[in-house]
């Protein structure tokens, strides 16, 4: 896969604090019903992605993985939904949870392992990847899908990289 693709936003997070400080900067753009599709292998930093996300949305509970539950429920400037899918075993599971209620509700929607359901994620949603590169080191590519995550990602990037004159 090119490291540059058009309508992508692709960086290096150089440490866990710096993944949650760029999660906490994309809250700012986000509205109720938006749905972020993370994707990483175990220890890419999708959980500090979520948990900067979080913070920047006011949300003062501990965050932490919801492996075992399923689904944690936050309240903040909206309510958060952090979902992961690591242990169902396939997309048919997602189903009898009631995914879609989550991704169709009022809060917004965050899920990690998403590739496990990526064909049941609503066609407007912003993916999150994460790359382990070195122990500390995350390459990070965020990839809008639909024209309002594209004009997102654009006020992102220039909010958060654009050099200051």
């Amino acid at each position: 896969m090119p490291i540059l693709e058009p309508n992508t936003l692709d960086f290096i997070s150089h440490s866990e604090a710096q993944t949650r400080r760029l999660g906490a900067r994309l809250a700012a753009y986000l509205n109720p019903g938006d749905v972020l599709a993370l994707v990483g292998d175990l220890g890419s930093g999708k959980t500090r992605w979520i948990q900067g996300v979080c913070a920047g949305l006011g949300v003062t509970d501990p965050v932490v993985s919801p492996t075992f539950t399923l689904v944690n429920e936050y309240r903040g400037l909206y309510p958060v939904y952090h979902i992961d899918l690591y242990r169902l075993a396939d997309a048919a599971e997602t189903i009898t949870f009631g995914l879609e209620d989550y991704l169709y509700g009022s809060g917004i929607t965050m899920i990690e392992w998403a590739d496990r359901a990526k064909n049941l994620l609503p066609s407007e949603h912003l993916t999150v990847e994460l790359y382990h590169l070195e122990e500390t080191k995350r390459r990070v590519v965020l990839r809008p899908h639909s024209q309002r995550f594209l004009a997102l990602l654009e006020a992102f990037k220039q909010a958060t990289f654009a050099q200051q004159r």
